[in-house]
């Protein structure tokens, strides 16, 4: 493991039977508290896409903290990929399953320019459901997914594939 996929290991809490019974929650909240940990988390995602990207997409929730964050390191704007319903304009929606039911997301059908290079940012890849419905939506809206970071990937449930050959970076895999 690398020094900063240490540190996340060091900071994240297992929840057990959240959301629901035989769910292993990893809460990111302990990391997110700790100021400096935070901020190397910040700055080793920044580092690797500096001058490749043009705008940062954060899938809510927790991806809207990471996005937001990695967005401000690099000087670029941040996309919100949100739960359907909560934007206010002309959205483009997708569908998805989770390892625990279906939901949607939606962006804005304005959030893009064509052709403008895009990092996807969530906590966690584990299905790739989300993953993948907000890179359909990124592309739908005629951007193109330079890659989706992850902070933690749960390889058991083998999310990579439906990511296609998407460029994929998780910082911790378990």
């Amino acid at each position: 493991m690398s020094q900063i996929s240490d540190l996340v290991a060091s900071k994240l809490r297992d929840i057990p039977d959240f959301p629901k019974p035989g769910i292993l929650f990893k809460d990111f909240t302990p990391l997110f508290a700790d100021g400096p940990s935070f901020g190397a988390l910040v700055r080793d995602i920044a580092q690797r896409y500096a001058g490749q990207v043009d705008v940062v997409v954060g899938i809510e929730a927790r991806g809207f903290i990471l996005g937001a964050a990695v967005a401000y390191e690099l000087e670029l704007g941040m996309v919100p990929v949100r739960k359907a319903g909560k934007l206010p304009g002309a959205t483009l929606k997708e569908s998805y399953a989770l390892e625990y039911g279906t939901a949607e997301i939606e962006v804005h059908t304005d959030a893009f320019t064509p052709g403008q290079r895009v990092l996807v940012i969530d906590d966690v890849l584990a299905t790739g459901g989300t993953a993948e419905a907000a890179a359909l939506l990124v592309e739908k809206a005629g951007a193109q997914v330079t890659a989706i970071e992850v902070v933690l990937e749960l390889a058991f449930l083998d999310g990579r594939t439906r990511l296609a050959d998407r460029p994929v970076n998780a910082i911790l895999t378990v």
